[in-house]
Parts: structure tokens; sequence; C-alpha cells
């Protein structure tokens, strides 16, 4: 879809056609395109069609919102589930003026704007700063945000309240994890959050430690159990949590670094305190604790053991034990039934001993293979059973286990 097909849709003439292809069922597209064929013109009806797809699939992120907006497929994928822009939008003041300097379509500017902030936003693709604006329009939040086509050195952040950057993390070949060749690049960001009174970045989870600036907060956002997001908070927005940040798998410092995990929906966060806690690694016991996602990026792996009472199974690896059950949200808890140095021969003859047929395997620290171990096993009994594949020093160990 080009701009001008865009702005088609945004004609009364594309809305009628818009109401058409919602109407219209979206498991046979050939029965769809004659249908609407018999009223629109080819270009209007692949548009219409389009969009239609696309709400379909964005309800899971953006909920009934989804039906009155508009779409791009790169777009889609890369937008804020709203539960998470929401979350970050409400540490923002209401009243703010915040720059959103890669706006995309909208999503992140449209949580902004419902938190009472007034957003003006660019981005350097004319059809995607097209799509953000009417999205804007379509909520009733015209009033509160401005969009152009303008690439995010053409904005002054010191002119605003609140920095708002997700640079893009896609290349000519694919996503990228390297934050130099974001877009735009790191260096870049930073010289815009150096001139900035507060900012907000949203990143990709596994942004390496360095690359985080002294006295800002990082914040690992998970949703049910998913980590979906890191946000870097500067200046004024920068939580009390700033202190200096180790990575534990490669030993490197982020100078002045605070670290929080939160879990959504519950909201629940956790933060590093003033003196970083050690977790000590000793023997399995009769229970397993698989920490939050959100939680083991952001290294906070000893609180969790803290809060359960309970060691690591390996000083590297983020499996947490202990003699008696504990509740926390921050981990899913297993009772340990057996434990067995890695042998597929035995590890099957535990599982049909147990009956099991339906095995759910869990892996950290370990190279085999999870597809190819499920056929391997060749398992057909009736009951239920966790298998977690890890590493205790140097040697590979199996527990099997069942949830709780």
């Amino acid at each position: 879809m080009d701009l001008d097909a865009f702005r088609q849709l945004l004609t009364p003439r594309g809305q009628e056609a818009l109401r058409a292809a919602a109407e219209t069922p979206g498991s046979d597209p050939v029965a769809a395109v004659t249908r609407l064929r018999k009223s629109f013109d080819a270009g209007l009806t692949s548009a219409a069609l389009t969009q239609a797809t696309l709400r379909r699939r964005a309800r899971e992120k953006f909920g009934a919102d989804a039906d009155l907006m508009y779409f791009t497929p790169d777009g889609l994928e890369q937008a804020t589930r709203r539960e998470v822009a929401d979350h970050r939008a409400r540490r923002i003041a209401p009243g703010s003026r915040v720059a959103d300097v890669c706006c995309g379509i909208g999503g992140d500017l449209l949580a902004l704007a419902r938190a009472g902030c007034t957003v003006e936003a660019v981005d350097a693709d004319p059809l995607t700063a097209e799509v953000a604006r009417a999205n804007a329009e379509a909520l009733g939040f015209g009033d509160r945000v401005s969009v152009r086509t303008a690439d995010a050195a053409t904005i002054d952040p010191a002119a605003f309240d609140v920095l708002f950057a997700d640079p893009a993390r896609r290349t000519s070949r694919g996503r990228t994890f390297d934050p130099m060749a974001y877009s735009p690049a790191w260096p870049e960001v930073l010289d815009m959050v150096g001139r900035a009174e507060a900012a907000c970045l949203k990143v990709a989870p596994g942004i390496p430690y360095p690359f985080i600036p002294a006295g800002a907060e990082a914040e690992w956002v998970s949703y049910r159990g998913d980590v979906k997001e890191a946000v870097i908070w500067t200046g004024t927005l920068a939580g009390e949590t700033a202190g200096e940040t180790t990575d534990a798998a490669t030993g490197e410092t982020a100078g002045g670094a605070g670290r929080r995990a939160t879990m959504l929906p519950s909201g629940v966060t956790m933060a590093a305190g003033p003196v970083e806690l050690r977790a000590g690694a000793g023997p399995v016991c009769r229970y397993l604790y698989e920490p939050d996602g959100a939680a083991i990026r952001a290294h906070l792996v000893a609180e969790v053991a803290a809060l359960v009472g309970g060691h690591l199974l390996d000083p590297n690896i983020a499996y947490i034990t202990s003699e008696a059950p504990a509740e926390t949200p921050w981990a899913s808890r297993y009772e340990v039934h057996e434990v067995l140095p890695f042998s597929l021969k035995r590890l099957r003859a535990a599982l049909r001993e147990r009956d099991a047929g339906n095995v759910t395997v869990k892996k950290r620290g370990s190279a085999i293979d999870i597809e190819r171990l499920r056929k391997d096993l060749r398992l057909s009994g009736n009951a239920s059973a966790t298998v977690v594949l890890t590493r205790i020093g140097e040697k590979p160990f199996a527990l099997v286990c069942s949830p709780i």
C-alpha cells in the first residue's frame, strides 16, 4: 500500500469500502475480493481488505481500538501493545510536552495522549507518518497530537519536557540487535538524550549493559511472562535505583545505570537495592523456581532467590531451588521428582515409569535441541510432566518436575 492508496481510505468512499471489508469474512480471500469489486475499484478493494486483515490481527495488541485504527504490516509488527505503552506513559506527568522522534504508526503517541500529554511526533517515512496522524484523529486525540514527516534530527529535545524515542531495529537484512545499527543509530540517540531534560527510550530487551547511559534507570517489562521491551529512563524520569550495574554474564559495567523489572498486567515492580545481592549456589532441593524473564534481564535473580529463601543450582544459570515452598509472583514453582545426569535412555525410562505422554521441556544452559528430544523420547503415556534441562557446574542434568 502506497501513500495515495492510504489517503483514499480516509475519503468517504474509502470509509465505505472499509466498512464493507470489515463485514466480509477473511477466510476466503477470493470471495472477499469478488464481493468488494462489485462496488469498488481494484486499488481501493486491495487497500480496504488489507486494512481489514491488519485490524483483525491488531486486536490482540490494541483491543477494540484496533477496529478504528490504521496499520502497515511492518508498523503493526513493531508496535507496542497497548498495556505496555500505557504503563510507560503513566510515568510521565500529565500536561508534559513530549517529542516522539520515531513515532511509527502511533501506538506510543496514543498512550502518551491518553495519559494527558501533548505530543509532537515525527517519522521519516511519509506513509507511516500519515498512518500515525490518522490514528490520532480516529481515536479523538487530534487536538493533543501533531505528526509530520521529518528526520529525528530536526527535533530540538531542549524545547520539550520529555524526549521519547523508539529507534527502528530493522535493517534491509531484517531485525538487528546491535544498537549501533538502530535508526537513528545509538550515538545520535544519546546526543538527543544529552540535550533533553528527561527521556524515555524504548529498546530491545537484550540491549548490552554498556550501552545504557550513566545515571539512567533501565526497566525491563514483561507481559504475561513474555519480556516485551527494555525502557531507559534518563534525567528527571530516572528513578532512585540509579547506581552502578554489572552484567553478570559478561562482567561489563554500565556506569550509573539502575535496574528495575516490571510485570504486566499486574504492574508488580521490583528494583535493585543500593547494595547488590549475591545468590549462592547449592544442591537441588524439593522445589525449583523459574524467575520471570524481566527479573532475569534486569539481573534481579538474587532478589527473587531471597524472596523464596532459595539458592541457585549453578552460579551462572537463573534457576533457583529451595526445600520449603514459597509463593511469589516473580517465579513459577515446580516440584522436583527426579534429578538425572542427562541421558536420553534414563530420562525416557523415568518418564515412562510416570506414564508421561505430554511433556513440557524447558531449558537454560543446555545445548540440547528440544524438538529432537521430543521425538527421541517416543512417549505415549497419559500423564503430564515437565522436564528442565540445565547445567550444574560442567555437567548436563535433567530434572523431572511437575508445575505448582
